[in-house]
């Protein structure tokens, strides 16, 4: 049985949270994990957002038992129902001229068991901690990129003027090239999903430290987000933190 905890803060510099997190589950225990960074159509980012997580959150409640079965079906279920939700937001866009050219990354994580299928567009970001902590998700972003290609260095790419360049956004082409995993949870303490606005502010050694603090759950997410706007706090910081440790909330 998880326990988690879901901040979002709109920052310091920011007037707009256009961050959106949400976590579902099913009668039989199936949990759905949601973090999308909404961006861009004058401020229509958290449009783009709240679309990706609601439409997403409502198809899986209302979901085929049948769908959601083995690993091999849910990956299916949740790589179809992505693509379809990318194009509604994608038709939103072009048919509101307010929310032109509006996005959102996402980060989708099907939790039952030890078992995750996780769906990731964007720079948004997925966690596992445990003795260490190990990221899960590649940035599709343009500094990657050019590490890929040895331009850079992935010490270059931290602090690199182009960070937040991403190439893959949910809602801003009618396709979308959806990145897939399976892997399992036994073992892990800890599984994080976030966007940018936690992940650029902090180091893996801040969060670890955190995360794997005496306190209680809700008081790791509180650190969290103080700690990051006590870093700048210039976006949005948002999160989901699961843990099977039966720790208290």
């Amino acid at each position: 049985m998880f326990q988690y905890v879901i901040e979002s803060d709109t920052g310091r510099k920011r007037e707009v949270n256009e961050d959106r997190v949400a976590v579902l589950k099913r009668p039989g225990g199936l949990l759905l994990a949601l973090v999308a960074d909404g961006m861009g159509g004058h401020n229509a980012g958290d449009v783009a957002s709240r679309m990706a997580v609601d439409e997403l959150g409502r198809r899986f409640m209302e979901a085929d038992e049948e769908a959601l079965g083995t690993a091999e079906e849910k990956t299916s279920w949740l790589s179809g129902q992505v693509l379809q939700v990318n194009r509604l937001v994608y038709e939103h866009s072009v048919t509101h001229s307010e929310c032109k050219g509006m996005g959102t990354t996402l980060i989708a994580a099907l939790i039952e068991g030890d078992d995750c299928v996780l769906c990731h567009i964007g720079d948004s970001r997925a966690y596992v901690i445990g003795p260490s902590m190990t990221q899960l998700t590649r940035d599709h972003s343009y500094v990657n990129v050019l590490v890929d290609n040895g331009e850079i260095t992935q010490q270059q790419a931290e602090d690199h003027p182009k960070k937040n360049w991403i190439l893959r956004s949910l809602g801003t082409e009618p396709d979308i090239e959806r990145e897939m995993h399976h892997f399992s949870l036994a073992g892990t303490s800890y599984f994080l999903i976030c966007t940018d606005g936690l992940s650029n502010k902090l180091s893996e050694r801040d969060m670890s430290s955190i995360v794997r603090s005496k306190a209680s759950l809700s008081q790791k997410g509180k650190a969290l987000i103080a700690l990051a706007n006590d870093l700048g706090g210039e976006d949005n910081i948002s999160f989901v933190l699961l843990t099977a440790l039966g720790e208290e909330v």
